[in-house]
């Protein structure tokens, strides 16, 4: 667990609940979507970028989303979901995720989120502030 934080300075800690698993006795794979949104809001949070939205108007969107399950979770377990960023561009970026077990001491699933800026004022796509794209590059 140590080598993961390590590797995710940002991650998020996630109880698994008893109603996500399915009548395979196993995490249902569309609640790993919810896991990313989870560790994404909380790292957005981190870097400042929702307190931004409200001013700005200006914030991010999903675009793509991808899962890849390598191992099932079962309940009980907590999971760290932890986050990277790479593939920044002038208005989007790529967020990788990876969740790690605890009670496996594995990681069980990868996963990944392309994210386009995007102005609801005037719906439009919208460039990465220097304050993001700094916050983004240390990450």
């Amino acid at each position: 667990m140590e080598r993961f934080i390590k590797e995710y300075p940002i991650y998020t800690e996630i109880q698994v609940a008893w109603g996500e698993m399915d009548a395979l006795q196993h995490v249902n794979n569309v609640v790993y979507f919810r896991y990313f949104e989870t560790a994404r809001i909380d790292f957005f949070t981190q870097i400042n970028l929702l307190a931004d939205l409200q001013s700005t108007q200006v914030g991010p969107v999903i675009s793509e989303n991808t899962a890849r399950y390598k191992r099932p979770v079962t309940f009980p377990d907590t999971l760290l979901v932890g986050v990277s960023i790479s593939d920044i561009k002038q208005d989007r970026f790529m967020m990788h995720y990876s969740v790690y077990s605890q009670a496996q001491k594995a990681v069980t699933t990868l996963g990944s989120s392309q994210v386009v800026m995007f102005n609801f004022k005037t719906g439009k796509k919208a460039e990465l502030t220097p304050a993001l794209l700094d916050a983004l590059k240390s990450y």
